[in-house]
């Protein structure tokens, strides 16, 4: 059997050469049309048919994704409502790019796969190197983004519930919040653990909790609220009387724009799950898309009623206030206390905010652990050998430990400092679009030619969406270096580019000294059918 599977291999890279795709090299590919599918095979017998021999099925892995790409934007700001609306078309842009290439290359390598197929001969190693380090350090510090937020949120409904912070309510320490972290990251690891015919359940469950939690909320709070905003307020005020020291409309504008571009990353999710998604080619570009056009049109629909129930913007970011300046909080809180006396019910609100980021860490966590898989299993990381192994479920099971172990390791700077934490937690969203936009650039630079679509793909408007993506990473590249407050000093100074700018210098030294030497991109040990041959394998 493997002497039959070797004789494709090397037929099936025969004929890519011959059409000269990107990457020819390796021959990783096949013309779409003559390839009926392709599956990667590796030595561990991890396949892209399975993992357990359960398949998540293409709706509910494309609903699941887009509903976990807003739910974060929950427990956020809703000063954000102009700029996710200048937002929300770049992303349908960006999304469209990316799921054209995940459709030519579905595998759970996901971008850094794509940037070793795309650079060509020369460059793809080191393509790889660096598009999968910054991608899998970016959602390392997104999962402790997220689990950490939902550690903070609980601090606050512990707070109201005891009767908030002027009422002796109990507020939390900071190592009860790092607990809080650690616990949630435990449960997730846990999930993750079971085989994954269970975590598409809870991924469905996910989906309609999100989308059912999203519209109760959006209605219910408007409707509640004794008075709402004007559409003038909701769409042209912008907050200039802050505690920042920032005034100027353009600068709270574009600070905006950054929050809104930071609930919605991750959607490169499909493409991690392929190796585990029916019609990977189909379903994982389809999860991308469904991913920003459900983010889009929730999200903003989310935004808007939360900002027409506004009424006091001062007292909701007042640290003095029951919530202790937690915005939302405060606000669903004060709503029902006017409404009925007591603020329970905004507490049961928070708790369906919790139950959806709690579902968003979870999915995070799956995220990671195939991305680690799938560059341990490339030999890109230390114990490479460790973290790519399976269980008897074929459960990536260190590889979840791992990503648990690391977002809790990046949470402990908050212990000592909360800038340092800052720091750390910024490379989530400027990390992860460096990542989403180095394959981009490649397919539209070194692979303009020779890009081979998938069934999914934009014909002749890829090339120029391809360039408004990138340079649209660079613009919020520069824009999330920017300072959030005023006057700077050490306490208020944006160290996003240091956290960066250290993390860039490790990756290219770690290049350069040692990796250039033995990492060649990802195995090619490739297993293909085409059409017109004796069944299937």
């Amino acid at each position: 059997m493997w002497t039959i599977l070797q004789k494709r291999v090397r037929r099936s890279r025969k004929e890519s050469r011959s059409r000269k795709p990107c990457g020819a090299r390796w021959g990783f590919f096949l013309a779409p049309e003559r390839c009926s599918y392709v599956r990667r095979r590796t030595s561990d017998g991890f396949r892209s048919k399975a993992l357990g021999g359960a398949r998540l099925q293409a709706g509910t892995q494309a609903l699941t994704l887009g509903c976990l790409e807003f739910c974060v934007l929950l427990c956020r700001g809703f000063d954000l409502d102009r700029d996710y609306n200048a937002l929300q078309h770049r992303l349908e842009l960006w999304g469209t790019d990316l799921h054209e290439i995940c459709s030519a290359f579905p595998t759970s390598g996901g971008l850094y796969f794509w940037s070793f197929s795309l650079a060509g001969e020369n460059w793809g190693p080191f393509a790889a190197w660096i598009t999968g380090w910054f991608n899998i350090v970016g959602q390392w510090a997104v999962t402790t983004s997220i689990d950490f937020s939902l550690a903070t949120l609980l601090q606050v409904m512990v707070l109201l519930g005891t009767g908030g912070a002027n009422g002796g309510g109990y507020y939390a320490s900071k190592y009860v919040v790092i607990g809080f972290h650690a616990g949630i990251l435990f449960l997730h690891g846990l999930v993750n653990s079971l085989p994954i015919h269970i975590l598409s359940f809870f991924g469905t469950f996910a989906a309609f909790w999100n989308l059912i939690g999203v519209f109760v909320l959006m209605i219910l709070i408007p409707v509640l609220a004794p008075q709402t905003q004007s559409p003038e307020f909701v769409f042209k005020y912008f907050n200039t009387v802050n505690n920042e020291g920032i005034h100027s409309y353009p600068y709270i504008f574009l600070l905006g724009i950054l929050m809104s571009q930071y609930t919605l990353t991750g959607y490169d999710a499909s493409a991690h799950m392929s190796e585990e998604t029916r019609s990977s080619d189909k379903n994982g570009a389809f999860g991308i898309i469904s991913a920003v056009v459900i983010s889009v049109i929730v999200g903003w629909g989310y935004i808007l009623g939360i900002t027409f129930a506004i009424s006091d913007i001062g007292f909701l970011l007042d640290p003095n206030n029951d919530a202790k300046g937690y915005a939302v909080a405060q606000l669903f809180y004060t709503i029902f206390k006017d409404k009925y006396g007591t603020g329970t019910g905004g507490i049961v609100c928070l708790g369906i905010v919790a139950v959806a980021i709690f579902f968003c860490g979870m999915s995070s966590v799956t995220s990671n652990s195939r991305m680690a898989y799938a560059f341990s299993r490339d030999g890109a990381m230390p114990l490479s050998s460790f973290w790519h192994t399976v269980n008897s479920r074929e459960v990536p099971l260190n590889a979840v430990w791992l990503s648990v172990v690391i977002a809790f390791c990046m949470a402990l700077p908050y212990l000592g400092s909360s800038v340092a934490f800052q720091a750390m937690v910024s490379i989530a969203t400027i990390g992860l679009y460096i990542a989403y936009a180095l394959p981009i650039f490649f397919r539209v630079t070194i692979a303009a030619k020779s890009f081979i679509p998938g069934p999914f793909n934009l014909g002749p408007f890829g090339f120029v969406l391809g360039w408004v993506s990138v340079l649209w990473v660079a613009t919020i590249t520069v824009l999330f270096c920017l300072p959030v407050a005023y006057p700077v000093t050490e306490t208020s100074l944006n160290y996003a580019p240091v956290a960066v700018g250290g993390v860039l210098i490790l990756v290219v030294t770690s290049w350069l000294v040692y990796a250039r030497h033995w990492f060649r991109g990802p195995v090619a040990n490739i297993q293909t059918e085409t059409e017109g041959e004796n069944g299937s394998v």
